[in-house]
């Protein structure tokens, strides 16, 4: 884990070096050296910035991923049409429902281009592959290439689209954070309701749970919004769905959002949110009237620290000044730039700035997108829609595939009771599939033990659904399950699953900041996952005491009650302006006859 990071968290600001690059512009590098891979102006019958016999290059086509290279697709015999079309499938499963075609590309990367009724026959036949495996296909950008050549030649890039066939629409998490009165759930809230703002936050009132938020006009808890595409790309929106079930049944692709909170004094309720609702992505919200104020610096850090891909948005942009609007991207920039970040950004001005944005976005790290919106005259945000149409999961389908071979894991991040339903949890699948009517343990309790229950039914995005797999978010029913017995941080597991619990655990971590000494018998809020607890610090290995940007394994143990841990994962902990980040390396797991458990977990005889 980079110390640097402690840069975000304590607010020192080392100048940039140079070593991060300028700042991406226009056709954010998506070939080396090629703005793009495309030359569209020509002077003397030559493309301008390059050699005449130099045709750009994109990377070499990779034998997995969802990205696929074709030269031309005209007139092929039928049994290279049923190739081409198992090779769509393929495409598509690896996407999980979703694949890009280069067309006019050969296999190494070079930009050939198609004259103009090449590429018309070519569009033809993928369109009729794309038809044959029940997708639509969407034209995304089209770029001239000219290198020795009068006659103008074109590569297409096309985005391929389907509902998986196991009925699963790809779904994707954003955490949306930000500075308080940045603007965060007023962009939701026309975003999901298809409408703009008045500029005094209409826009934002339907995504307040408390009265105290629509009073107050700040987010204080976690909600969740989506906002659905079709297989043609299209938004689906509350505009013209009544129901959220509704928007699940017309999309291909979901997004989630995650509207967290952004005022100081909600600091906990936003990290348990980004810790456990293990977004895929952050969606960093700028004022541009206010810069980078409050919370935005810390939010930032945190995105980084847990190594969430985050993207930014500069909101309000009607409010400000052209003048003002770019000194808060250099602000931004200069930020981004530093060696505690090392992002390269990308500035977001076109549709064909937004596709390549996404792409490189999910191939690459250290690219970080901006855009300049406002959300009360609209300007710009069709950008921001483009972006998150094409944006691409984290995941391949061979990795989900792996984590559907596991033992079932559910992490409980909400409870509730609902009238004629009883006790309801929600939360995430990390492993393994959940099927209604399933037999589960939950636990740990304040004792230790693990409890049965039986799922009785499941919702995803507030639509039913009978079989829950690794990496979704849902709400399972358990019936009259007693609720007191349930607490946020709990897992249910299969009963096969012998959980690890543990009080005492070692930590390799990070200070990020800390005003004077970290010393043994130090107290702090530890957030790993789903788990959020007091715990003391026991002992520093090889050292009496750490400052701001030292590294050591801390030996941690919770106060109230054991939780359960992995070994590997992700570590945060925090008092007052202290933090640190780290990762679990050792639990002195809790056996089960010190569980107070009769019998193995692994028989399923469980104690109550």
């Amino acid at each position: 884990m980079d110390s640097r990071v402690s840069e975000l968290f304590g607010g020192c600001c080392r100048p940039a070096g140079g070593g991060a690059g300028a700042t991406l512009r226009g056709r954010g590098g998506a070939a080396p050296g090629g703005g793009g891979g495309s030359k569209t102006k020509k002077k003397n019958g030559r493309s301008r910035g390059g050699k005449a016999n130099n045709p750009p290059f994109l990377p070499p086509e990779a034998e997995d991923g969802n990205i696929e290279y074709k030269l031309k697709l005209v007139n092929p015999s039928q049994y290279r049409f049923e190739h081409l079309v198992t090779q769509m499938k393929w495409r598509l499963q690896e996407g999980r429902g979703e694949a890009v075609y280069q067309i006019g590309v050969e296999d190494n990367g070079l930009l050939v281009g198609l004259l103009e009724e090449e590429m018309r026959a070519s569009l033809k036949t993928l369109r009729r592959m794309a038809e044959k495996v029940g997708a639509d296909i969407t034209v995304l950008r089209e770029r001239e290439v000219d290198y020795d050549s009068d006659v103008p030649r074109k590569i297409t890039e096309v985005l391929v689209r389907k509902v998986p066939d196991n009925q699963q629409f790809l779904d994707l998490r954003v955490a949306v954070l930000g500075n308080v009165d940045s603007g965060k759930s007023t962009l939701l809230g026309v975003l999901t309701q298809g409408e703009l703002d008045n500029g005094r936050g209409r826009a934002r009132l339907n995504l307040f749970r408390h009265l105290h938020e629509i009073q107050s006009g700040r987010t204080s808890s976690i909600s969740f919004e989506i906002l659905g595409f079709n297989s043609k790309g299209e938004v689906v929106n509350y505009s013209d769905s009544r129901t959220a079930e509704e928007i699940c049944e017309s999309s291909s692709k979901m997004i989630t959002f995650i509207d967290l909170a952004g005022h100081h004094k909600y600091l906990k309720t936003t990290i348990f949110g980004l810790t456990s609702y293990c977004p895929d992505f952050a969606m960093l919200v700028v004022s541009a009237n206010t810069g980078i104020a409050g919370t935005t610096r810390e939010h930032l850090g945190l995105a980084m620290a847990l190594k969430v891909p985050f993207f930014i948005v500069i909101s309000k942009v009607d409010l400000c000044s052209k003048a003002t609007v770019e000194r808060t991207v250099k602000q931004l920039e200069r930020i981004l730039k530093q060696p505690g970040c090392n992002k390269l950004p990308l500035l977001v001005n076109s549709d064909d700035d937004a596709v390549t944005a996404a792409q490189q976005f999910a191939q690459s790290p250290n690219i970080t997108p901006i855009f300049t919106l406002s959300s009360v005259s609209g300007e710009n945000l069709d950008l921001l829609k483009v972006f998150l149409n094409i944006l691409p999961p984290l995941t391949n389908s061979k990795e989900q595939e792996e984590l559907m071979q596991q033992l079932t894991e559910f992490q409980v991040d909400e409870i509730y009771t609902v009238p004629e339903v009883g006790t309801v949890v929600g939360g995430t699948l990390s492993s393994g599939i959940c099927r209604e009517g399933e037999n589960l343990v939950v636990g740990p309790t304040d004792d230790g033990k693990f409890l049965r229950l039986k799922v009785c039914s499941i919702q995803r995005n507030r639509s039913a659904c009978r079989v829950l797999r690794a990496g979704q978010a849902a709400t399972l029913a358990l019936g009259p399950f007693d609720r007191s017995l349930l607490r946020k941080g709990m897992v249910m597991v299969s009963p096969e699953m012998n959980p690890t619990i543990c009080s005492l655990f070692e930590a390799e971590i990070v200070l990020l900041f800390h005003a004077t000494t970290f010393r043994k018998g130090f107290q702090v809020t530890v957030h790993v996952g789903n788990v959020r607890q007091t715990a003391i610090v026991e002992k520093i290995h090889g050292k009496d005491k750490l400052r701001t940007g030292e590294k050591a394994v801390v030996c941690f143990r919770f106060i109230k009650h054991p939780e359960y841990l992995k070994i590997g994962a992700k570590l945060l902990f925090r008092e007052g302006v202290t933090k640190g980040i780290g990762h679990v390396t050792d639990l002195q797991a809790i056996t089960t006859k010190e569980n107070g458990l009769e019998e193995s977990l692994g028989s399923g005889q469980l104690s109550f």
